[in-house]
């Protein structure tokens, strides 16, 4: 029998998914745009938060892409208020991830957090969190 690659993402036996968190959002757009890259986008969020956005991760890769499909649009489908969306990602947002979509906000965008200062990037930011905080602000704004 030829032996196969294992898959960049394991499949989760149990047909039960992991309880919902906000960080599903987050696996969901990495597999879905970032594909074999999902990983490493989801490192940038710090252990814990990376540790279970990974398990959704597992999750959604075990979906079919009909399934995968419905989810996404289920969860990213018309918006019809960016500003409010964009509410919600910086609620459900990692602190680390929400300074910088912030960073990376347009000055119109900015002024939805008055409370909120841009803060310059900081020295152990990974490239990874950039794509994704660019990537979460586009899917909010569309």
């Amino acid at each position: 029998m030829p032996s196969r690659k294992a898959p960049a993402v394991k499949a989760v036996a149990s047909k039960t998914p992991p309880a919902f968190l906000p960080l599903a959002r987050f696996a969901l757009v990495a597999l879905v745009f970032g594909k074999e890259r999902a990983e490493e986008l989801l490192e940038g969020l710090g252990a814990r938060e990376a540790e279970r956005a990974k398990e959704h991760l597992a999750h959604f890769a075990a979906l079919s892409s009909a399934q995968r499909q419905a989810r996404v649009a289920m969860e990213f489908g018309l918006r019809s208020d960016p500003a409010e969306q964009l509410r919600g990602l910086m609620a459900e947002a990692p602190e680390a991830l929400r300074r910088e979509i912030f960073r990376r906000l347009a000055p119109y965008h900015r002024s939805l957090f008055p409370r909120r200062r841009v803060e310059p990037p900081e020295a152990e930011t990974p490239p990874v969190m950039s794509a994704l905080a660019e990537r979460l602000i586009r899917e909010a704004t569309r």
